[in-house]
């Protein structure tokens, strides 16, 4: 599978795509940058900012987005008026870093803290009403989160642990029984974000790997998207049919010139459908 570049080289940290019909398409994240980035129809792209960092966003139910900020929440309007919700911690070297929302409407983001001491991170649940719960603790680099497409497991990385974790998922009792999915060897990346398609298969971006890889619902893999670009970050579905890959690329901590596509927008088309995007019912 040969990906094509969408954009040039416009993000420093590209993050989190996600594919929305009800905002017209693709937004991404040019993370620490703060700002939300859009691809329009004719290829041109816009930014928004939302703060000093932009994590994560997903579509709300009743128009705009939920959106993860460095320290918490915030919410996205229809008419695009942005408002914070409290943060959740007061330590400024902690940010928040990945999510998604479950088949219920509430949304997961996960932190990281800026020099990746392991521990120092948690994932949180952003519920309806505005409340905000913790999930997991003791984690390093919270990553990848994603549903199977019965809604009754989540795939998730905790980077430095080399594996994509497994979970067990309910509405009350929400995630259990975490065990290994699959264990990503050291010398082909780290497990950074990833996407599930309608067959179950997962998809993850290998940063320092240069590849996107998809496991067969049994752990098994049986496609690698080779990129010509190190730090690939993340992958969804998108497109009319569900049917395109895009991939998001970080130039973080890169010299000027080294590997000089990072931060483009990359697409490939997988022959198979990803799910529609989960919303958030706030």
């Amino acid at each position: 599978m040969r990906p094509e570049q969408v954009t040039d080289p416009i993000a420093y940290h590209g993050e989190g795509p996600v594919w929305s019909p009800r905002w017209g398409g693709l937004r991404w994240v040019d993370m620490l940058a703060g700002d939300i980035l859009a691809l329009a129809d004719d290829g041109t792209v816009s930014r928004q900012r939302v703060g000093e960092v932009a994590a994560a966003l997903r579509p709300r139910r009743q128009g705009g987005a939920v959106i993860a900020v460095e320290r918490g929440f915030a919410l996205e309007d229809a008419d695009g008026t942005v408002t914070r919700l409290p943060e959740l911690w007061a330590d400024h070297g902690v940010r928040m870093n990945e999510g998604g929302c479950d088949p219920d409407g509430r949304f997961y983001c996960g932190s990281m803290a800026y020099d990746k001491r392991p521990g120092a991170a948690t994932l949180y649940r952003l519920d309806p009403d505005g409340s905000a719960v913790v999930v997991l603790t003791g984690v390093s680099v919270s990553n990848g989160l994603e549903w199977s497409p019965d809604g009754a497991h989540v795939y998730y990385n905790d980077t430095p642990t080399q594996r994509i974790a497994v979970f067990d998922y309910a509405p009350e009792s929400g995630l259990t029984g975490q065990r290994t999915f699959v264990t990503i060897p050291a010398d082909a990346g780290r497990p950074d974000g990833l996407t599930v398609d309608t067959q179950g298969g997962v998809w993850v971006a290998l940063n320092q790997g240069g590849a996107v890889r998809r496991y067969s619902p049994r752990g098994v893999m049986d496609e690698v998207i080779e990129l010509p670009v190190g730090k690939v970050t993340a992958c969804t579905f998108g497109g009319p049919r569900l049917d395109e890959l895009f991939i998001t690329i970080s130039r973080e901590n890169l010299e000027p010139g080294e590997d000089p596509l990072a931060g483009s927008l990359f697409r490939a088309r997988v022959g198979v459908a990803g799910l529609p995007v989960r919303e958030f019912a706030g």
